[in-house]
């Protein structure tokens, strides 16, 4: 058995369960360990709970790792200590409200950009000349998308007003000035695109087609897709539930055997938990293919998930077959929206079915009319003097 220096020098064996930080000691004890945050140097701080069983040490760590993202994060605050050290302890802070994929997302903001460029400064040190350099950066340096740019720099905004409130008057209020990102074309299958795919997703359909015909024609994210199951199907009642979706995330833990992971957990929002009505072709389309097992994926029938990138792949192979460009599973969720628009759809009715919090984002971001809807609104207009 391989053996290791603990970060308290103490030697241990290791054997852990996967996807966790719970080591059995040589002494016969288990060890479970958490990260805590950052010293002021900027090294990571670890947590250690030790217990005579795998659980009771799991359960510890649960308990304390709890207790402690809910106790402040900066028990004595200092204007001496780096950017860095806030930065982590703001996004500590921030642990129990934000979602994995969130987490995620903002962890490697940090790592990657803000504490390798301003980690080693003093929050006072940070300036409108600073943020302005670090933009330049981003955009220049590490030819980053602007609106990729623009979060990096909301989230660093946030950061120096969590510093402020630990340090009331010693960092000053900066204007940020984001990088702005033209707005483009969205694609969205014309009505004999769609066609064509229909026809071709129909022809020798199995689980998978199936998948994203219905997506085709419900609006379903990829990741609710994938994590949809039969279960959640009420044929019955013409019903489709949305409550899980699935995402393939950085793996958090610093030992785990691979770099990322799959996760099913909540879907994107509140507003994203819907329940969406079926009509009959679809219901009598999906009898089809509902297994006598109701418990598995609707991409597969069984209990084996199909997770985003393979069906990404899948859909590749589908619009080559059909001979469309520039299209991926999410072209489903936009031409969708187009179509319930183009039929005269109510928009708050279409926008809770789409699961947005608002229909302003449904409108501005997923329905695009195309120019047959434009050209029959336009006749539509009776012009005065004009004939």
């Amino acid at each position: 058995m391989k053996s290791l220096t603990d970060f308290q020098g103490k030697d241990v064996s290791i054997r852990m369960r996967t996807g966790e930080n719970i080591f059995k000691r040589r002494d016969g004890r288990w060890e479970a360990r958490y990260r805590k945050g950052r010293d002021s140097s900027g090294r990571i701080v670890y947590g250690y709970c030790y217990g005579r069983t795998y659980t009771e040490a799991k359960q510890k760590m649960e308990v304390s790792k709890a207790s402690y993202m809910q106790t402040g994060p900066v028990p004595a605050a200092s204007k001496e200590w780096t950017l860095g050290y806030y930065a982590d302890a703001w996004l500590r802070q921030n642990r129990l409200r934000l979602r994995d994929s969130t987490y995620v997302k903002y962890m490697g903001f940090l790592d990657n950009h803000i504490i390798p460029y301003l980690g080693d400064i003093p929050p006072t040190g940070v300036t409108a000349q600073t943020v302005a350099s670090l933009s330049s950066y981003l955009l220049n340096t590490k030819g980053l998308a602007p609106k990729t740019a623009k979060d990096i720099l909301v989230v660093l905004n946030s950061i120096l007003r969590f510093i402020e409130k630990q340090l009331p008057n010693q960092v000053g209020q900066i204007d940020f000035v984001y990088p702005t990102q033209e707005k483009s074309e969205i694609r969205v299958l014309s009505v004999e695109e769609q066609q064509a795919l229909t026809n071709y997703l129909l022809t020798d359909t199995d689980s998978c087609k199936f998948g994203v015909l219905l997506s085709l024609l419900t609006g379903l994210r990829i990741g609710e897709l994938c994590a949809l199951r039969w279960d959640h199907v009420f044929l019955d009642r013409k019903l489709l539930r949305i409550d899980a979706s699935m995402q393939r995330l950085k793996n958090l833990d610093p030992n785990g055997t691979s770099k990322t992971v799959v996760v099913i957990g909540a879907p994107k929002s509140q507003a994203s938990r819907r329940t969406i009505p079926l009509p009959d072709s679809i219901v009598s389309l999906s009898r089809r293919f509902c297994p006598a097992d109701r418990g598995g994926f609707v991409l597969t029938g069984t209990e084996q998930y199909m997770e985003p990138r393979t069906l990404q792949r899948r859909f590749a192979k589908y619009a080559k077959d059909c001979g469309l460009e520039h299209v991926t599973v999410h072209t489903c969720r936009h031409t969708f929206a187009t179509r319930c628009i183009e039929a005269g759809f109510e928009l708050k009715s279409l926008s809770e079915i789409m699961g947005h919090a608002n229909t302003s984002i449904t409108m501005n971001r997923y329905v695009h009319c195309s120019m047959e809807l434009k050209r029959k609104n336009m006749d539509m207009v009776r012009w005065p003097g004009i004939a």
